[in-house]
């Protein structure tokens, strides 16, 4: 009998978010305001907004991943959960230290909070996935400050009703 396999962060009959920004275009050019500092941005987190939680939704956690970093393991610019099931947006700027909600992780750059786009010179374009995810659970027990974000997306296998993505690119 052959079972099939699904990603391990989902659920059964899981759903998709709408996740969108005033701030980039949906696949467009990432502006130099939301760029890291070491790359010449001001390193603002992007404004984002969602819509299509499910019922049940008790937290909200977002992710920004860089697939394309040489590192053979991609790069993690930002980690954010534990974000109350009210909320439906977060403005430009919400993520530099901790979101105006909810709590951060330590993204790749060894800090909490956002960091922006930073790929190495002459690299192409990278892309910027940011992710929203609709969890059933009020708060990701044992998540930290410290919580990298392969370790949060495990802690939250299982645990995810829905999920949006919203990519932008960058690259110098």
């Amino acid at each position: 009998m052959t079972v099939p396999v699904r990603a391990p962060e989902e659920r059964t009959g899981s759903s998709t978010l709408s996740v969108s920004s005033a701030s980039f275009t949906s696949d467009g050019t990432i502006p130099m305001d939301f760029v890291f500092t070491g790359c010449g941005g001001k390193n603002k987190s992007p404004q984002l907004a969602w819509k299509g939680a499910p019922d049940g939704t008790k937290s909200f956690a977002i992710t920004c991943f860089d697939p394309d970093a040489p590192t053979g393991s991609g790069y993690w610019h930002w980690v954010a959960f534990d974000i109350p099931p009210s909320t439906t947006s977060l403005g430009s700027e919400d993520g530099e230290n901790a979101p105006s909600v909810g709590k951060t992780g330590m993204s790749d750059y060894g800090m909490n909070g956002y960091g922006g786009p930073c790929p190495p010179k002459g690299d192409g374009q990278h892309r910027y996935i940011f992710t929203v995810y609709a969890l059933d659970m009020d708060r990701i027990a044992g998540a930290g400050e410290k919580t990298t974000g392969a370790t949060l997306v495990f802690m939250m296998r299982g645990h995810t009703l829905a999920k949006g993505t919203i990519s932008g690119t960058f690259g110098h």
